[in-house]
This record gives structure tokens, sequence and C-alpha cells, in this order.
């Protein structure tokens, strides 16, 4: 990966949150550390029920996740974010061999599953994954989007849309670009 790859990542990156769930304090903090330097905000846990807290104070773009920790682990962890928001990008980083909790991690909907120990490369590939996730994901809520417009507005609308020859929607992004630029 070039420098020039590298620092485009790095935008993209930087307009997002995460959190680190992790129990090993120096695993954390090597995690944590590293991903400061990609993420807008990163918040750091040492347990599932803080992590749990946090994450519905926060709601983080990202969640990193360990699967053994004790009291909570990550699957349940990840099963109870999946709840609040099932749309939500869970990555399980852990060291675990056992293929019951990577299985059980991957019917609970995790997006993404890191074996430890992690390499620089493995985490700009996953970032870059991360980046292609949330663009796919903005993509499918823009398509989406209603509106509702006053009457006289939508008739304004829909002429100007007529006369273009271009969609609804093509006019209001449009006026939208115009009024926050």
């Amino acid at each position: 990966m070039s420098n020039v790859d590298l620092i485009q990542l790095t935008e993209q990156t930087k307009k997002l949150t995460a959190m680190v769930v992790e129990d090993e304090k120096v695993t954390n903090e090597l995690l944590s550390s590293t991903f400061k330097n990609f993420f807008a905000d990163v918040d750091s846990c040492f347990d599932g029920e803080t992590a749990l807290k946090i994450y519905e104070e926060k709601k983080p773009d990202v969640v990193f996740v360990d699967i053994i920790m004790s009291g909570m682990d990550g699957i349940e962890l990840a099963r109870k974010i999946r709840e609040i928001n099932p749309s939500q990008i869970i990555i399980v980083i852990s060291a675990s061999n056992d293929m019951e909790k990577i299985s059980e991690s991957i019917e609970v909907g995790v997006n993404s599953f890191i074996q430890k120990p992690i390499d620089t490369k493995k985490i700009i590939e996953l970032l870059n994954n991360v980046v292609s996730m949330i663009a796919k994901k903005k993509k499918v809520e823009t398509k989406t989007f209603s509106i509702s417009l006053p009457l006289d507005l939508y008739e304004t609308v829909n002429d100007n849309a007529k006369a273009e020859s271009i969609s609804k929607n093509a006019v209001i992004i449009r006026a939208l670009r115009s009024f926050y630029e």
C-alpha cells in the first residue's frame, strides 16, 4: 500500500469513531493507541458491561471486541449490541482458535474476525474493509431517504425536475448542497 493510499484511508477513517473492548491491559492500550492514529475518537473498555454502557451513550461507528473476557464475553456483548443496532459494525479481534466460539460469533453476525497478533498489514486491510462497509451502508441509506415537503415546495421541486429532466431527489440534493456550502 502506498503512502497516498494510506493518506486517503486515514482521511476516511478520521470521520469515524471506534470502541476497543479488550480485557488484557497491554493489548487494550496497544490497540487503542494504534486506532487513535486512524479514528477521530476511540473509547477503550476492559469488560463487556462497561462497553455496553459506553456503546449506548456514544454509539461508535465501529466496535472492536475480544471474544474471551471475564463476565460478559465478546460474543454476548456483540449479541446485545446487535439488539440495539442490527447494522452496527462489529469486528472480533481474538487469539482464540476455539472453532465453537468463532462459529458462534459468526452466528451473532460480526462483520469480521481478525486473529491476534495483528500486524500493520492486517490493520490496513481491516480499515479498508471498514471504510467499504460504511460506504455501502451510507449508499443504501441515501437511496431510501424520504422527505416531506410543503405542497408549494413540492410543486416547485416537481416543476424544476420536469424542466431539467432529472429526478426530484436530484433537485432536492442540489438545493441541500447549495444551502450547506
